[in-house]
This record gives structure tokens, sequence and C-alpha cells, in this order.
């Protein structure tokens, strides 16, 4: 670990950054320059001590997965996130995991996406990140873990999946899902996370291998959608779609025509989002008070 070059690197990609750059109010009487280290510290979601710590050469070695956290809170391209690990003391990153490590240009996007929900996603339906109307429709999906980060692991193996859709849509959402990991086990080959899934996949549920034998392919999302809320009842949503240069990952933005009641469901559930966001960190600030 060179403490060193981590510090400085940290600090010049941070003071790089501005405020928009990360979906962040500018507010007044700024004096940074560039992003403040508090701001880091929560957009990777670690204490500020700690990142302010790293950037005085006093921190720790970061483990794999903060620096992870810290290459998207940064914006840093692949090239700059590879840097950043081997400064850190890790390998870089394998080419089979490069698909975690949300595309900057997507992330731009996603900052300036505050009043409607939006989530960036990987080629094997991972949420890599999601706003915080995203979290509010689909739930935090930040927890999963293994191949429950897929979804369609989950749809096919966790019933409560199935229930943000209406029963109606529930097999035309069972073949897009598979079309989409068909179309992804063609590109990483039978030896890459994606066949690791399909193998798993097969065992877990006949639907799911009935459905993998009928070789559909398609990289492609309803343009339509109808979302159940547990709170809210069904919305009814358009749903755009933004893929990288390679496909690798995708940002889907659900939107509903103004004067529409999935326009005003949407607005209700940006107030119920927050609600809960504050609940949230007031019991946190309890834990951490204690």
């Amino acid at each position: 670990m060179d403490r060193a070059a981590l510090a400085d690197f940290l600090r010049r990609r941070r003071e790089a950054l501005q405020p928009e750059d990360v979906g962040l109010p500018a507010g007044a009487r700024r004096r940074a320059t560039g992003l403040r280290r508090e701001e880091v510290a929560s957009l990777a979601v670690m204490s500020a001590d700690y990142y302010t710590r790293l950037e005085q050469q006093r921190g720790p070695q970061p483990s794999v997965q903060m620096l992870a956290s810290l290459a998207r809170a940064l914006r840093l391209t692949s090239d700059e996130r590879d840097y950043l690990f081997q400064i850190a003391g890790h390998n870089a990153p394998a080419s089979v995991t490069d698909a975690t490590h949300v595309a900057p240009a997507l992330l731009r996007v996603l900052d300036r996406l505050d009043d409607t929900p939006a989530l960036i996603l990987s080629d094997l339906g991972e949420t890599l990140v999601q706003n915080r109307m995203a979290e509010a429709l689909f739930g935090d999906r930040s927890g999963h873990t293994g191949h429950a980060r897929t979804e369609i692991y989950r749809w096919f193996t966790d019933p409560a999946e199935r229930l943000r859709y209406p029963e109606a849509d529930r097999d035309r959402q069972s073949r897009a899902l598979v079309a989409n990991l068909r179309a992804a086990h063609g590109t990483r080959g039978p030896q890459s996370r994606a066949g690791e899934l399909v193998r798993a996949l097969r065992k877990a549920s006949a639907e799911f291998a009935e459905l993998w034998d009928r070789h559909e392919v398609a990289k492609r999302f309803e343009d339509h959608k109808i979302l159940v809320h547990p709170e809210l009842g069904e919305i009814e949503l358009d749903c755009q779609v933004l893929f990288t240069e390679d496909q690798s990952q995708a940002l889907l933005v659900l939107t509903a025509p103004p004067r529409t009641e999935g326009y005003e469901k949407l607005r209700l559930l940006a107030v119920l989002g927050q609600q809960r966001f504050t609940e949230r960190q007031g019991g946190t600030a309890g834990v951490m008070s204690r």
C-alpha cells in the first residue's frame, strides 16, 4: 500500500469533482475546491473520519469492497479504478467483474434524475446503483449477496420477488429475464458468471430450465410496465433504457405522462420514499449515538 500516492490520488480526484457532477446541490459559501471530504464519504457509504484518515495517510488499508465504493463515489474510469486498487495494495479487479464497476457516463445521467425512479443494471440483472425513487419503488436491493444479487435468480427462487408485477404479466417477465440472460451467456461464455448462474438456476427451478431450453435471446426491456407497490397498488409506467457501448450495463428510467394516475402515484411515491429515508436516518443516528 502506497499511502502517499493513495492520499494524493484521492484528494486530487475529489477536488476535480463539483457537487453537480454527483447529483449534489452546490449550496452557498463553498470554500472547498471540488467536493468536501464528508460528501465523498457519504457517497461511498463510509464514515467521514475514515475517509479523512485515508487522505491524511493515516488510515488502515481499505478493503476491496471499500475501494469499489470509493471508485464509484469519485466517478473513476476503469483505468483510474485499477490504479486505485494497485496503490492501495490490491490486485486490480479481474475482467470478469468489470461489469460491476458502474460506467461513469451512466452515473452522470443517474445523478441528474431525482424525481423519477432510475437504476443501473449489469447485463446479469444485478442492481449496481439505484436512486432514492427506485429504492422507494423496488425496495433497497443493495443487501443481496451471491446469485441473489441478480433479479433473475430471485425471480425464480423467491416467490416474493414476483409480487412487484401483476399476475397477468409474470409469464412475460419470466421469458424476458431468461432471454436477457441468454444474451449475456452468449457474450460471456459457459465458464463465466453467467454460466454459473444458468447452472444454479437449472438446478433450482424447473420453470427456468424449460424456458432456457427455448433458446430465446433478447437484450430488451418492455417499453411499458405495470408495477405493484405494496402501498400505492398498480403503477403504470413507461420504461426507457440507455445502454453502455458494449451493452454490459443499462440505465433504466421509469416515467409516467403528466396528468395521469401513474404520474400522481410517482409524486406520492416521492413523499413516501423521503419519509422512509428520514426514518432510517433517524434510526441510524440513534444507533451511532449509542
